[in-house]
């Protein structure tokens, strides 16, 4: 067949323009596709996250007459395995603080405040020991949404930092710190007194409101010095 016969019958030849038009289309249709599917696990991620501050905040919270390093150990570790699937322990940070009024009745004090994960970061409301005899912290908690404890109650205050790991390697999006926070009071334990029997004044230093029957030191409890995983 001639050249100058071939040329018409390939100007009007259709039959590999399905192909041409499906190759055109796919990187847009696959870059929509894992974008989607890594907002999807994006936001799956940060209600996990906040599911696990509830869960921490609850759980101390439940703990009756008494709570011991080794309880809050279990809680750590239960919080740790709820977010095993999103590779939370290696990446991210719980804070608990116990949170109760302080030795003058000014304000709020952080009595104590036990760490876990392998995240290197502090807490943005305080650390153990901020309120106790100055009214530095009348509140504590994000702006617009914070709480206080009344006199002879405590309130479990928990703070999640998480950093997201995306599922897709290509980073589509800038890195994401994912952050929650969650209060809950402490049903029946009340705190220990920090007053002197004698004269009714505030304890130079006050005993500890957290047992440690096993004698843990170090990385054996949930220390806020140690970040590992």
């Amino acid at each position: 067949m001639k050249m100058r016969q071939v040329l018409p019958a390939l100007a009007w030849n259709e039959s590999g323009l399905a192909l041409i038009e499906f190759a055109l289309c796919l990187p847009v249709i696959l870059t929509m596709g894992l974008a989607g599917a890594e907002l999807a696990h994006q936001a799956l991620a940060t209600e996990r996250v906040n599911q696990i501050a509830m869960l921490v905040a609850d759980n101390a919270g439940r703990v009756r007459d008494s709570i011991d390093e080794m309880d809050v150990n279990e809680i750590m570790t239960g919080a740790k395995l709820v977010g095993d699937s999103i590779k939370f322990s290696q990446n991210a940070r719980i804070i608990l603080s116990d949170v109760q009024n302080n030795q003058l009745n000014t304000g709020q004090w952080i009595r104590w405040q036990r760490c876990a994960g392998a995240k290197n970061v502090v807490s943005t409301y305080g650390v153990e020991g901020d309120g106790r005899l100055l009214p530095t912290l009348p509140a504590i908690g994000p702006a617009g949404n914070q709480i206080a404890a009344s006199t002879g109650t405590i309130v479990m205050f928990v703070e999640v930092v998480y950093d997201y790991q995306p599922i897709i390697p290509v980073n589509y999006f800038s890195p994401t710190t994912i952050r929650a926070t969650a209060a809950f009071n402490v049903r029946q334990r009340a705190p220990v007194s920090d007053k002197d029997p004698i004269t009714g004044l505030p304890m130079a230093t006050p005993p500890k409101d957290i047992m440690n029957s096993k004698n843990l030191t170090g990385s054996a409890y949930s220390n806020c010095g140690v970040y590992s995983a």
